[in-house]
C-alpha cells in the first residue's frame, strides 16, 4: 500500500481527553471493554437486518449474521468480527475519530471526577469503543459497508492521532484487531473471553462464536410471548439465572409499553437463604438494555426489600449515550423502579387471591421481607398492608388471615384493628389481654414475632382503621356490641366495693413504688387478677423487648413507667384486700408476686432470683410454717 493512501488525522479534542482518562485512570473492570465491543457488533448486525428489509442487498448475501472472536495467545492479539452493516471511510472517521454526541464539557468533567474515585467508568458513562484502550496498545478496525463499496482500516495506538487507509478484500461487516498490552495478555485466552461473554452478553440475539464455538446458547426468553414459552423453558431459565437446582415458588413474566417499555421475568425461590444463616442476600435481579447486561445484581432497579427475587429486567427506554448502555437519568430509573414495584405487589396480591395456601407458604418463607418493606417503603405502605398475614382468634392454629379479612369481619361499634403479641398462640390465648375480646366476640390478631408490633405501628392504620395493641392503657371496648362468646351462664363474682378497691389500688401503688405509674381498676379483665398496660400508645411491650434486644432501648426511653390494672372481681384480689388489713407484710409479698406475674404475661423482664426467693416465702406460708 502506497504511503500516500494512508491518511493520518488528529483526534477531536474531546476524544483525546476521554482517551487520556480511559488509558491513565482506569485499570479496574477491564472486562467491560469486551462487552462494549460485542454490544457494538450486535448493534451492527441488528442495523443490517433492518437495512436488508428496506434495501435490495446484493453484496455478501450468503454471509450469516454472527459475531466471531479469535484469540491468539502466542501473538497476544484478540480479534472481534461481525457481519453487520459495516462502516464507510467517512463513518469510520465520524464514529471512531470523535466522541460524537457525548463530547460536552460537562460530560468530560463528570468523567474526570468519577475517575478520581476509581469507579467503573465504562459502565457509568458509556465511553464505549474507547474502552478498548484499557487493554490495547494498538487497535485496527477494518470495515466494509453493506453497500459493497471497498473497505477501509482505521488504526490508532490511543495517542493523539489515528490513520485511515484502504483495505481491499474485506467481507461485509467490521473486524477489530487488538494488540494487547503486556498486562492484558489474559484477554487472548479463550476461557477468559468465554467467561466475559457468558457474564455480560449471554442473551445477545446473534451467535457469538469463540474459536468456532457458540458460547451464548441461552435464549432471552423474557423477550418472547408468554404463550410461546413452556413451563420447562421457564424453569430451565430460572436454574440458569438464579444458579438454582430446584424449581421456583412463583414466576412473574411482565411486559409493558407504557409508561415505560419494560420486559421483566422474575422468580421467587423456594428457600430464604437469609434465615438459613447464609448472611444478607445480594440483589438477585440483573438489569439489561436490549438484552445486554447493564447492571448485574442491580441495587437500583428494585427496592432492597425485594432482594430475594431472581431474574431479569430489560428496558429499551433507559437513556444511553452514543457509546453504550449507560444509565444517565436517575429520574427515569426511579420511575422504572416505581412501576416494577407496584406491579410486583399487585402480582403477589393476585397470587394470594388465586391460591391462599400457596401464598401462605410464600408468607412463611418470605414474609419477613414484606415486614421490612412496611418499615422502609413509605410510598407503597398501604398496598403492602394487603400482603400481611397473621394468625388471629377467628382462625385455627397455623391459619393465616389478612387485614382485609379482619376488617370485613369487624363487629358493630368496632373502629380499630386489635392485635396482641406473645411468644406463642397458646400463651396469648391464655393471657389476660384477650379476655374481654373473647367475651365480646371481637377478633384479635396474634402477632407471634417481636418485630410484628414494630411493623404494625409503622403501618399505623389500614382501610382507615387504626391498628391498636391490646396492651394499651386507654383501650376501650365498651362501644363494641359483638356477639357474646359466653354460651354457658357462669356465676359472676361480686366485685370489691368501690371504697375498698380505691384503697387497695392506693396501697398497691405505695408498695410497688416507682415500678408502676398507677394501679387502677380494670374494665376489661374477666378472669385474670391483674395485667400490665402501656401508657405510651406507640410503645407496646413487644416493641420494648425488640428495641432492648437490639441495644436501642435507651434512645427510645425504655424503662418508662407502666400502669397495672387489677380485676375487682378476682378472688385473689379480694383476698388481698382483706389480707392487707390483717397481715400487711405478707400482703405486700403477694402484691409483688402479682406484679411480677403480670410482667411475665406481658413479656417483660423481671428479677428471677428475687421472684424465686419470694415464691419460697409464699410457699412456706402456704405450708403452714
Amino acid at each position: 500500500m502506497a504511503a500516500a493512501d494512508i491518511e493520518t488525522k488528529h483526534f477531536q479534542a474531546e476524544t483525546r481527553k476521554v482517551l487520556d482518562i480511559v488509558i491513565n485512570s482506569l485499570y479496574t473492570e477491564r472486562d467491560i471493554f469486551v462487552r462494549e465491543l460485542v454490544s457494538n457488533a450486535a448493534d451492527a448486525l441488528e442495523k443490517f437486518r433492518h437495512y436488508s428489509l428496506v434495501e435490495q442487498v446484493e453484496f455478501d448475501t450468503h454471509v450469516p449474521l454472527e459475531i466471531t472472536i479469535d484469540c491468539d495467545d502466542k501473538n497476544h492479539t484478540l480479534t472481534i468480527s461481525d457481519t453487520g452493516i459495516g462502516m464507510s471511510k467517512e463513518e469510520l472517521e465520524t464514529n471512531l475519530g470523535t466522541i460524537a454526541h457525548s463530547g460536552s464539557s460537562q460530560f468530560l468533567q463528570e468523567l474526570a471526577e468519577a475517575a478520581k474515585k476509581d469507579v467503573n467508568l465504562i459502565g457509568q458513562f458509556g465511553v464505549g469503543f474507547y474502552s478498548v484502550f484499557m487493554a490495547a496498545k494498538k487497535v485496527r478496525v477494518q470495515s466494509r459497508p453493506a453497500s459493497g463499496e471497498e473497505g477501509h482500516e482505521w488504526a490508532s495506538d490511543g495517542g493523539g492521532t489515528y490513520t485511515i487507509s484502504p483495505c481491499p478484500g474485506l467481507h461485509r461487516g467490521t473486524k477489530i484487531i487488538i494488540d494487547l498490552k503486556e498486562d492484558a495478555h489474559n484477554y487472548a485466552v479463550k476461557f477468559t473471553i468465554e467467561r466475559i461473554i457468558q457474564q455480560y452478553s449471554t442473551f445477545i440475539p446473534f451467535p457469538v462464536k469463540v474459536e468456532g464455538k457458540t458460547v451464548n446458547t441461552v435464549q432471552a426468553i423474557w423477550a418472547r410471548s408468554k404463550n410461546e414459552i413452556t413451563d420447562e423453558e421457564y424453569n430451565e431459565f430460572y436454574k440458569f439465572i438464579g444458579n438454582a437446582v430446584d424449581e421456583p415458588l412463583y414466576r412473574f413474566h411482565f411486559t409493558a409499553d407504557a409508561p415505560l417499555a419494560i420486559q421483566a421475568l422474575l422468580y421467587v425461590p423456594k428457600e430464604n437463604f437469609e434465615v438459613l444463616g447464609m448472611g444478607r442476600m445480594q440483589p438477585g435481579v440483573n438489569l439489561y438494555c436490549q438484552k445486554v447486561l447493564i447492571d448485574q445484581h442491580s441495587e437500583n432497579i428494585l427496592p432492597e426489600w425485594l432482594r430475594f427475587l431472581k431474574g431479569v429486567v430489560d428496558s429499551e427506554d433507559l437513556p444511553l449515550n452514543i457509546s453504550r448502555q449507560s444509565l444517565q437519568d436517575n429520574a427515569l430509573v426511579l420511575k422504572l423502579r416505581r412501576v416494577l414495584t407496584k406491579r410486583i405487589i399487585k402480582f403477589f396480591n393476585e397470587e394470594a387471591d388465586k391460591d391462599a395456601t400457596k401464598y401462605q407458604e410464600f408468607w412463611r418463607t418470605f414474609g419477613i421481607f414484606i415486614k421490612e418493606a412496611i418499615t422502609s417503603d413509605f410510598e407503597h405502605r398501604e398496598d403492602l398492608g394487603k400482603l400481611l398475614r397473621f394468625e388471629s382468634s377467628a382462625g385455627e392454629a397455623g391459619e393465616m388471615v389478612s387485614l382485609d379479612a379482619y376488617v370485613n369481619r369487624m363487629v358493630e361499634g368496632q373502629d380499630s384493628i386489635y392485635y396482641i403479641n406473645g411468644p406463642s398462640r397458646s400463651a396469648v390465648e391464655n393471657g389476660p389481654y384477650v379476655e374481654m375480646f373473647k367475651k365480646k366476640g371481637v377478633e384479635i390478631i396474634y402477632t407471634l414475632e417481636p418485630i410484628d408490633d414494630f411493623v404494625l405501628s409503622h403501618l399505623g392504620a389500614y382501610r382507615d382503621k387504626k391498628l391498636v395493641s391490646a396492651d394499651r392503657a386507654d383501650l376501650d371496648l365498651s362501644k363494641t356490641t359483638g356477639k357474646q362468646e359466653d354460651t354457658v351462664a357462669t356465676p359472676q363474682e361480686e366485685a370489691l366495693a368501690t371504697d375498698s378497691l380505691e384503697q387497695l389500688c392506693a396501697w398497691m401503688k405505695e408498695v410497688l413504688g416507682e415500678r408502676v405509674q398507677a394501679v387502677k381498676a380494670s374494665t376489661r379483665l374477666v378472669d385474670s387478677p391483674a395485667m400490665i398496660v402501656n401508657v405510651d400508645g406507640f410503645m407496646s411491650s413487644s416493641m420494648e423487648r425488640l428495641l432492648k434486644a437490639s441495644g436501642q432501648g435507651e434512645g427510645f426511653g425504655m424503662g418508662g413507667k407502666k400502669d397495672m390494672e387489677i380485676n375487682a372481681s378476682s378472688p385473689l384480689i379480694k383476698k388481698l384486700a382483706t389480707l392487707r388489713e390483717s397481715d400487711t407484710d405478707f400482703a405486700a409479698e403477694l402484691a409483688w408476686q402479682i406484679y411480677d406475674n403480670a410482667r411475665i404475661q406481658a413479656g417483660l423482664d423481671i428479677d428471677p432470683m428475687e421472684m424465686v426467693q419470694r415464691n419460697y416465702r409464699i410457699l412456706e406460708r402456704a405450708a403452714g410454717r
